[in-house]
C-alpha cells in the first residue's frame, strides 16, 4: 500500500463534490434532530424575509397612496413582529450550528487520530510530522468553520432564492425572466470557476502543511543549528516554503475573492432591467408602485444571497479541500493485519524466521532469512551501518511485516497475535526512546494494563523486587521527577534508564535491546548489565551493538550485512568478519 499522502494526493481520481460532502454527512448522522431544528429555523427566517416585501408593496397602494394611516400602522405592526420572529429564528439556528460544528470539529480530530493510531511505520516513515499536524488541526477547522458558521447561511440563502425567484415569476412571467436571465450566466461562471478554486484552494493547504513541516524540523533541530552555526540554512529552507506558502495564499486569495465582483455586476445589471422594464410597466398601466417597490426588494432578495453564496461557495470548496486531505488518512488501512489464530502453534523455537524478504520500497534490505532463536538464551546482532541490523529487530517486534516468508513466535505466525498480546510478549528498548511530558512514573505506566492501577507505594516496591531501585534511585525525585517530551529536563541516558524500567516491568518473553547503552556512562551500563542477568532465565535477549563488551557474554552472535544474517560463531570470528566488510568496502 502506497501510505505517501502528497503522492496519493496527486494520484488518486477526483471525486465529485457531491460524493465528498456526502462521506462527510455521514461523521454527523447523529446530529440529525439539531440540523432538522436549524432548518426549521432557517425556513421560517426565509418566510418572514420573503413576506416582507409582499406586504410592503400591497401597503403602498393600498393605504400609502390612499392614505389611509391607520391601515399603514397595523401593517407596520405585523412586519415588526415577524422581524422580531426572524431575528429569534437566526439565533436559534445560528447557535444550533455552532454547537454542530465543534462537535463535528471534536469526532473529527478524534477519527484521525484514532486512525494514525492504527497505521503501521510505514506510513509515518512517508510523510512529515508537521504536514500531519496541519490537517489535524488547520484543515479540520476549516470545515468546522464551514458548518458552524457558513452551512445554514448556504442553505439560507438557496431557500431565500428559490422563494423569490417564485415571486418574481408568479408576479409578472416576463419581467420575472427578464429579471433572471443575469442569474444564468452566474450560474455557468460558477460551474466553469469551481473546480479551479478548489485546486488553487487544495494548493494552498498542502503548502501550509509543509510549512508546519518545516517549521516543526527546524525547531527539533535548533540545538544542532545553534552548533553548526547554520542558522543560514534553515533560514534559506525557510524563506523557500514560507515564499511558496505566500504565493499559493495569494492565488486562493484571488480565486475566492473572484466570485464576488462577478455576481455584484450581474445583480447590478438585474437591477437595471427591473427598474426599466417596471417603469416601462407602469406607464403602460400594467404594473402599479406598490409592486415594483415589491419586485425591487424580492429582485434584490434573489440577487443578494447570490453574493453571498459567491463567499459561501468559496468557503466551501476550502473546506472540500480540506475534507480531500483529511479522508486520504481515514480512508488509510494498516497493511499490518491480524491473521486467525491457529488452533495448535508449532513446537519449537522461541523466535523463527522461514525465508523471510524484507524491501523498502524497491530496495531489498533482507533476502532469504532463516534462523532460530531459543528461549532464555541472549543473541547479538552485530555488522555495519546500514546492513539490516535494526531492521531485522523491527520485524521480531512487528514494525514492519516481511514481503515474503514468516516471522514465527512460539511457532505461531506473529500476525496471529493482536497488538496487545505481542507487546506484552516482546518489549524494545530503542538507541533514542520517547517520553512522554510527565512524570517516571506516569511514562512507566504508560500501556502496562497490569500496572496502570498502582499506587505509587505499590509501585516503588515492584521496582525494587525487580532490581531497578538503584537506577530509580539515580533520579532526586523518584518516580515523581518531571520528564518533558523533548528531552531537556533529563539527559538522553536517564532517558535510557526510564525506558529501560519500562520495558523491564513488562515482564517480556522477548527483550530487544537496540543499541540501548550507547548513550550511558560505563558504571550506568554495567548496572543494567547486572539487571539484565538478574532476568528471568526464560527471557530472550537480542542486542543490536557495536560495543564488543556489550555482546561478548552472547550465547549466539549474527552477522547482519547485504540483505543476509549468518552465524558469526565467537566474538573473534565476529570480529574478523566486521574486519573483512571493512576491507572490502
Amino acid at each position: 500500500m502506497n501510505y505517501d499522502l502528497n503522492q496519493l494526493s496527486e494520484q488518486q481520481e477526483k471525486t465529485s463534490t457531491y460524493k465528498a460532502l456526502g462521506r462527510l454527512l455521514k461523521l454527523i448522522a447523529h446530529e440529525r434532530g439539531n440540523l432538522m431544528l436549524a432548518m426549521v429555523a432557517i425556513i421560517l427566517n426565509t418566510c418572514v424575509n420573503l413576506f416582507g416585501p409582499f406586504l410592503i408593496g400591497h401597503a403602498i397602494d393600498k393605504y400609502v397612496v390612499t392614505k389611509q394611516f391607520h391601515g399603514l400602522l397595523v401593517f407596520g405592526s405585523i412586519l415588526l413582529a415577524m422581524y422580531l420572529l426572524g431575528l429569534v429564528t437566526a439565533y436559534s439556528q445560528t447557535k444550533l450550528m455552532g454547537g454542530v460544528g465543534q462537535r463535528l470539529l471534536f469526532t473529527l480530530r478524534n477519527a484521525i487520530f484514532s486512525k494514525l493510531q492504527e497505521l503501521p511505520m510505514a506510513f509515518f516513515n512517508n510523510n512529515k510530522a508537521g504536514d500531519l499536524i496541519s490537517r489535524v488541526n488547520n484543515d479540520t477547522d476549516k470545515i468546522n468553520q464551514f458548518f458552524s458558521q457558513s452551512l445554514m447561511q448556504f442553505i439560507g440563502s438557496i431557500f431565500t432564492i428559490l422563494g423569490a425567484g417564485i415571486f418574481l415569476l408568479s408576479i409578472n412571467l416576463k419581467l420575472g425572466a427578464a429579471t433572471l436571465v443575469p442569474a444564468v450566466f452566474m450560474l455557468f461562471f460558477t460551474m466553469v470557476l469551481s473546480p479551479w478554486v478548489k485546486r488553487t484552494n487544495a494548493a494552498n493547504l498542502k503548502s501550509t502543511g509543509g510549512l508546519s513541516a518545516e517549521i516543526q524540523e527546524s525547531l527539533n533541530n535548533f540545538k544542532v543549528v545553534i552548533a553548526f552555526n547554520r542558522r543560514d540554512y534553515f533560514r534559506e529552507r525557510f524563506q523557500a516554503v514560507n515564499l511558496d506558502n505566500y504565493k499559493t495564499a495569494l492565488r486562493a486569495g484571488l480565486a475566492n475573492n473572484l466570485f464576488m465582483p462577478v455576481y455584484t455586476l450581474f445583480a447590478n445589471i438585474a437591477q437595471l432591467v427591473v427598474l426599466s422594464y417596471g417603469i416601462y410597466l407602469i406607464s403602460t398601466g400594467e404594473f402599479s408602485v406598490g409592486l415594483l417597490v415589491s419586485y425591487l426588494a424580492y429582485a434584490t432578495n434573489f440577487y443578494n444571497p447570490l453574493r453571498q453564496l459567491a463567499a459561501l461557495w468559496a468557503n466551501f470548496q476550502v473546506a472540500m479541500a480540506g475534507w480531500d486531505r483529511i479522508s486520504h488518512i481515514l480512508t488509510m488501512e494498516t497493511n499490518l493485519v491480524e491473521l486467525p489464530a491457529t488452533k495448535n502453534a508449532a513446537a519449537g523455537s522461541l523466535l523463527e524466521f522461514r525465508n523471510v524478504h524484507f524491501s523498502y520500497d524497491s530496495r531489498e534490505i533482507l533476502h532469504n532469512i532463516n534462523f532460530k532463536m531459543e528461549r532464555g538464551k541472549t543473541y547479538a546482532l552485530i555488522g555495519p551501518t546500514g546492513g539490516g541490523k535494526t531492521t531485522t529487530a523491527s520485524l521480531i517486534a512487528r514494525l514492519y511485516d516481511p514481503k515474503e516468508g514468516t516471522v514465527l513466535l512460539d511457532g505461531k505466525d506473529i500476525r496471529e497475535y493482536s497488538a496487545e498480546e505481542r507487546s506484552r510478549k516482546i518489549g524494545f528498548i530503542l538507541q533514542e526512546p520517547f517520553l512522554f511530558s510527565g512524570t517516571i512514573r506516569e511514562n512507566i505506566l504508560y500501556g502496562n494494563e497490569h500496572l496502570k492501577d498502582y499506587s505509587s507505594e505499590k509501585l516503588e516496591q515492584l521496582i525494587q523486587s525487580t532490581n531497578l531501585g538503584e537506577i530509580l534511585s539515580l533520579f532526586e525525585d523518584g518516580l515523581e521527577t518531571k520528564v518533558t517530551a523533548s528531552g531537556d529536563s533529563i539527559s538522553l541516558g536517564q532517558k535510557q534508564l526510564i525506558a529501560f524500567m519500562r520495558a523491564v516491568l513488562r515482564s517480556p518473553e522477548v527483550l530487544i535491546l537496540d543499541e540501548a547503552t550507547a548513550n550511558i556512562d560505563t558504571v550506568t551500563e554495567k548496572l543494567l548489565g547486572d539487571i539484565l542477568k538478574q532476568l528471568p532465565e526464560t527471557t530472550t535477549q537480542v542486542i543490536i551493538a557495536h560495543r564488543l563488551n556489550t555482546i561478548e557474554n552472547a550465547d549466539e552472535i549474527f552477522f547482519v550485512n547485504s540483505g543476509e544474517v549468518n552465524r558469526a560463531g565467537s566474538l573473534d570470528d565476529a570480529l574478523a568478519m566486521l574486519l573483512k566488510d571493512k576491507r572490502s568496502s
